[in-house]
């Protein structure tokens, strides 16, 4: 059983930044992936990051590559999304999601656990 819990969330003007935490409890990981998903109100979860728990490798949407950077603090089970240079668009609710597969997807079907959100509005 793994429960993850996310904050950071808040309100910021364009262009600024703002670091989501995701702090997991319960099981640790020694394989798998952890991702950060967005839902803004009436449209579709989308997905945002993932990191592989084994090989750090990571994976981000096009729509925020080079903006976003997921990291992990292993001693504190704490996954981290620094996002910086934020637009009215990233306005949503986060997720940070986990999984044990030891894959790469950005489909919000394969994760096991999820957080409860953590609203994020950008204000232009």
């Amino acid at each position: 059983q793994v429960q993850l819990v996310e904050s950071g969330g808040g309100l910021v003007q364009t262009g600024g930044s703002l670091r989501l935490s995701c702090q997991a409890s319960g099981r640790t990981f020694t394989s798998g992936s952890m991702g950060w998903f967005r839902q803004a109100p009436g449209k579709e979860r989308e997905f945002v990051a993932v990191r592989r728990w084994t090989d750090a490798s990571t994976y981000y949407a096009d729509s925020v590559k080079g903006r976003f950077i997921i990291s992990r603090h292993n001693a504190k089970d704490t996954v981290y999304l620094q996002m910086n240079s934020l637009k009215p668009e990233d306005t949503a609710v986060y997720y940070c999601a986990a999984t044990h597969s030891n894959v790469i997807t950005t489909t919000a079907g394969f994760y096991d656990y999820w957080g409860q959100g953590t609203q994020v509005t950008v204000s232009s």
